[in-house]
């Protein structure tokens, strides 16, 4: 096989292990899989390089000469906020407001299996009040005093020791100007401060969701430094093109973009999932289908519903609540790496903990003794400890098992009803978070198609679809690595919001003037990172409401010779609202209110051919042997066909129960399913007719 022509390389940096994946236009996508490096990302992402350019029969300087993408999904933002190592914040505000983030909004999130308020960004004693106030209108009604300003500074950084400082006031959405005096007050009186304002950043209208999103940037300002490192060591290696990241939005962004809000890339690697299964439904016909990335951390859920990836523009992360603009996620803590535990009632739980790459599952020979969702895998036969990663990391079967029995002792269970306890915990669990995802939208299970990709996807896609009601289950020929994927071929993507709170209609044209200058702002940006006019695509949206609610509805605005049309705005409004909610739901006699308009512009895609390696070799699918495996609680242990996934075709299919082992994966196909390949090369599993 030649590999002249330009190739593209994604990787995602997740918990437990690092994939990359090599693909272009001639060739079949290559990838590789290899355990993380939490304390040093840039290690393990360039032994994932160094590993697919040997499978590939290159060294590295010639595999990094040939690229013309260099995508890379990384979860560190995540992971500091995770683990609360970011920096020590101090918080400006307008005096009188200190207690609004403290306050915050009831939220709560898991931690050691009860519901608890999420960990605070900021300390009560590090948030200082000054005399300032704009008016909703955007008046300055008392201007910011420096000398106050940078005397509340002095004293959090000599007295408190923050190393950066937040500055949000009330209503600088509609004029920031007392807020961009005091961040140059500080900068003037302390260079080497890290100053971030929230109406600089989005100029959004709340301001919690405002002043949290200032937060959350500060605080995992840092977090990216490793990329400078990895940068230098990429070019010096022949790497050519600048690296791009996957971003919270579903698309890529420079680094230099992403050094300025980093909070942004903090659901990276579920966004590039996202968008290579926006790609393979597309190419399927599938319009409708729920998403399942299940690696070694969590599971992660999204939508397509459609054919549009369902984004968000306000929602939690890792348990803040915040104004960012992402792919409609939601995570849970149960992947292969998940710990179980047994809880003061003496009932089995699974994660959110995880043992992560270091020390790993007990099966990894790492130190981990904690038995995971893998061990329980592999005590119940589902894992082939001996052929883990095609044979490069086998596992220690003996040590999953004695996790197992050590965890089940204390409730009088044996090594084998634990682990199957474990795994049934475990399916509860991305059950629920699946019909949950399906029922915030409104949509309805039988009309979805499941894609499951991960590490662990192909070994809970049939459970998960049964246990939702979900029409089939897919999981891609690259679904080990599918979020790599998406990395290497998600487009540039830049947005820019404003909130204008007006009622609608408003007919003084400045919704239209508003929308007028956000896309100049984005085209800019386009024009900054290299996008050619020619790959340059707008399209513009509004955060709509009735009056005085809660939450809005996105709509899309059309663009007709370069100007908004926004005359039919509520009445597309009101009928969306009835689709979701139905006709009886509509406030008759209500205001409608725009609240924030938006638009998105993208680069073109990054196209290197398929989602899927192809159908599968022309080799009948012969069982290349069985494994034993414990398919109920108090079942004794079955021998159960074992497939190799290239020996498989679309022209055959293939009862269960089976297991389908792919290297780097394994695939269950239950008893009562059928299993076939695609002309993507996915395997799609159904029951039995």
């Amino acid at each position: 096989m030649r590999y002249e022509e330009s190739l593209l390389l994604g990787v995602d940096v997740g918990g437990t292990f690092t994939d990359v994946v090599v693909t272009g236009d001639r060739c079949a996508p290559m990838r590789a899989k290899v355990p993380s490096t939490p304390l040093d990302p840039a290690l393990g992402t360039m032994a994932a390089v160094d590993m697919v350019a040997a499978h590939l029969g290159l060294d590295r300087r010639t595999l990094l000469s040939r690229l013309t993408r260099f995508g890379l999904g990384t979860t560190v933002v995540t992971n500091v906020l995770a683990t609360k190592t970011g920096r020590r914040l101090g918080l400006v505000t307008t005096k009188g407001f200190e207690d609004l983030i403290p306050l915050a909004r009831g939220s709560r999130v898991s931690e050691g299996g009860w519901l608890v308020p999420p960990p605070s960004l900021v300390d009560r004693t590090c948030i200082v009040g000054v005399a300032e106030r704009t008016t909703r209108d955007g008046g300055v009604l008392t201007a910011a005093d420096p000398a106050e300003v940078v005397g509340a500074v002095a004293r959090l950084v000599e007295r408190e020791g923050v190393d950066a400082v937040v500055v949000s006031f009330l209503w600088s959405f509609r004029n920031p100007a007392n807020e961009l005096a005091a961040r140059d007050a500080i900068g003037h009186a302390y260079p080497a401060l890290r100053v971030v304002c929230g109406a600089e950043l989005a100029p959004v209208i709340r301001e919690y969701d405002r002043t949290q999103f200032a937060l959350l940037n500060a605080y995992v300002d840092g977090s990216l430094d490793w990329l400078t490192g990895l940068a230098t060591r990429l070019r010096a290696d022949g790497l050519r093109p600048p690296i791009v990241l996957t971003h919270s939005g579903g698309g890529v962004t420079t680094v230099d973009a992403a050094r300025r809000t980093p909070i942004g890339l903090a659901q990276s690697g579920p966004a590039a999932g996202g968008a290579a299964s926006l790609e393979l439904a597309a190419v399927r016909g599938d319009a409708h289908v729920v998403t399942c990335d299940l690696g070694g951390t969590s599971l992660d859920v999204a939508l397509i519903s459609a054919g549009t990836l369902l984004r968000r523009t306000r929602g939690a992360v890792v348990g803040h609540w915040t104004s960012l603009s992402m792919v409609d996620v939601d995570s849970v803590g149960s992947g292969g790496g998940s710990v179980a535990w047994i809880d003061p009632v003496g009932a089995i739980r699974v994660g959110p903990r995880s043992a992560g790459a270091e020390p790993g599952p007990a099966c990894y020979g790492r130190g981990g003794v904690e038995p995971t969702v893998t061990d329980a895998l592999v005590v119940l036969g589902y894992i082939d400890a001996a052929r883990f990663l095609d044979g490069r990391m086998p596992l220690d079967a003996d040590a999953a098992s004695s996790a197992c029995e050590r965890l089940g002792a204390s409730i009088g269970l044996d090594s084998i009803e634990t682990a199957w306890g474990i795994r049934e915990i475990a399916l509860a669990t991305m059950a629920r978070a699946v019909r949950g995802r399906i029922a915030s939208r409104g949509l309805v299970a039988a009309d979805l198609a499941l894609l499951a990709y991960g590490g662990c996807g192909g070994l809970f896609a049939v459970d998960i679809a049964d246990d939702v009601g979900a029409r089939l289950a897919i999981i891609p020929e690259l679904a080990p690595v599918f979020s790599a994927y998406g990395a290497a071929s998600a487009p540039l993507r830049r947005e820019r919001a404003r909130s204008v709170a007006v009622r609608l209609p408003a007919g003084d044209g400045a919704l239209a003037a508003t929308f007028a200058q956000l896309r100049l702002d984005v085209l800019d940006d386009l024009s900054a990172d290299g996008v050619a006019p020619a790959d340059r695509s707008i399209e513009l949206e509004a955060d709509v409401r009735f009056e005085r609610q809660g939450s809005e509805i996105t709509i899309p605005v059309l663009l007709a010779e370069q100007v908004a049309i926004v005359d039919d705005l509520e009445t597309e409004f009101r009928a969306e609202y009835a689709r979701r909610f139905g006709a009886g739901a509509v406030a008759m006699g209500i205001h409608v209110e725009a609240m924030t308009l938006r638009v998105v512009g993208t680069g073109a895609r990054h196209d290197p051919g398929r989602a899927g390696a192809g159908a599968g070799a022309a080799s009948p699918p012969d069982p290349v042997g069985t494994r034993r495996m414990h398919l109920a609680r108090n079942g004794a242990a079955v021998d159960v066909p074992v497939l190799h996934r290239d020996s498989l075709t679309a022209e055959r299919t293939h009862a269960g129960p089976a297991v389908i082992d792919a290297g780097d994966t394994t695939i269950w196909i239950a008893p009562g399913h059928l299993g076939r390949l695609d002309v993507m090369g996915s395997l799609v599993i159904e029951k039995e007719a």
